[in-house]
C-alpha cells in the first residue's frame, strides 16, 4: 500500500485545484472545491470553510482542525460534510443561525467576535450582509451572518467574505494578504462592487469566489481587467 493510501485509510485522496504559496518560509496551500467551499493548510493545520458534500468528497480528505461556517444557507452549511470532517479535537466556528441549528459543541461567532481555537490560528468574524434595496432579503444584517479574517501563525491574514455586498465593516479591514471576495448575482456582489471592495481592502492577492451555480454567469475575466494594477487577481475553478 502506498504512503498516500496509508494517509487516507486505504482510500486514494481526490485531487482538487489548489495553489501553493510560501509565507515566511512555510508552505501555505489553498484548495478550491466549488462555489464557496475552500480549504487552507498551513503549519500542518487543516482549515475548511463552508464545506458542502456536493462540492467535494470530504470523507477522503484530511480531518479538520478548524471548520468555519459563514451562514446557514444550504450552499454553506452542510451537516453531512461537517460530520465527515470532524474528529474529537475539531474546532467548529459557526455563525449564530447555523449554531442555533447545530446539535453538538461549537463556537458561536457574532460579527466583531474573535476566537483563537488553536495557538497559531486566530479568527475574527466580520459582518456580512446585503446593502442594495432589492437584495436585502437574501442576507439581512440583523441575521448576523459572518465573513472571517483568519490569521495563521501571526504571518498571514486571509479574508473570506461569505455572502455580502461592500460594507463599512469590510472597508475597515487592514493588513489582508489574501482575500476571497464573493461575486455572484443576484445574491451578492456585482463585478463592479467586488472591484470596489478589493480597492478598499488592498489585499496582495484576490481570488474571486462564490461565482457560478446560478443562472446569471459572472464575467470573472472582466473583473480581473477592472483590477489590473491594483493587486494580483487569481481566477481558479470554483463554478
Amino acid at each position: 500500500m502506498s504512503l498516500l493510501s496509508n494517509l487516507f485509510g486505504g482510500k486514494r485522496a481526490p485531487k482538487y485545484p489548489s495553489d501553493e504559496l510560501v509565507i515566511n518560509g512555510e508552505k501555505l496551500k489553498l484548495t478550491f472545491f466549488a462555489h464557496a467551499s475552500l480549504a487552507i493548510e498551513y503549519l500542518g493545520r487543516h482549515i475548511y470553510v463552508d464545506p458542502v458534500m456536493e462540492n467535494a468528497d470530504y470523507t477522503k480528505l484530511p480531518k479538520a482542525d478548524v471548520i468555519l461556517v459563514t451562514h446557514s444557507h444550504y450552499d454553506h452549511f452542510d451537516l453531512e460534510a461537517i460530520d465527515a470532517l470532524q474528529h474529537d479535537e475539531t474546532h467548529l466556528l459557526l455563525d449564530k443561525t447555523s449554531a442555533d441549528g447545530f446539535v453538538g459543541n461549537c463556537y458561536t461567532m457574532l460579527p466583531g467576535a474573535t476566537a483563537e481555537p488553536l495557538v497559531d490560528v486566530k479568527v475574527e468574524a466580520v459582518a456580512a450582509y446585503n446593502t442594495s434595496e432589492h437584495q436585502l432579503q437574501f442576507h439581512p444584517k440583523e441575521r448576523e451572518d459572518c465573513g472571517y479574517v483568519i490569521t495563521l501563525g501571526g504571518a498571514v491574514r486571509i479574508y473570506v467574505s461569505g455572502d455580502t455586498e461592500p460594507t463599512e465593516e469590510q472597508r475597515a479591514l487592514k493588513g489582508i494578504d489574501i482575500a476571497f471576495i464573493c461575486v455572484n448575482q443576484p445574491y451578492t456582489m456585482t463585478p463592479e462592487q467586488a472591484t470596489e471592495a478589493v480597492k478598499a481592502i488592498q489585499p496582495k492577492i484576490y481570488y474571486p469566489y462564490h461565482y457560478g451555480q446560478v443562472e446569471e454567469p459572472t464575467d470573472v475575466e472582466a473583473l480581473a481587467k477592472m483590477l489590473e494594477g491594483v493587486c494580483d487577481v487569481r481566477i481558479r475553478p470554483l463554478a
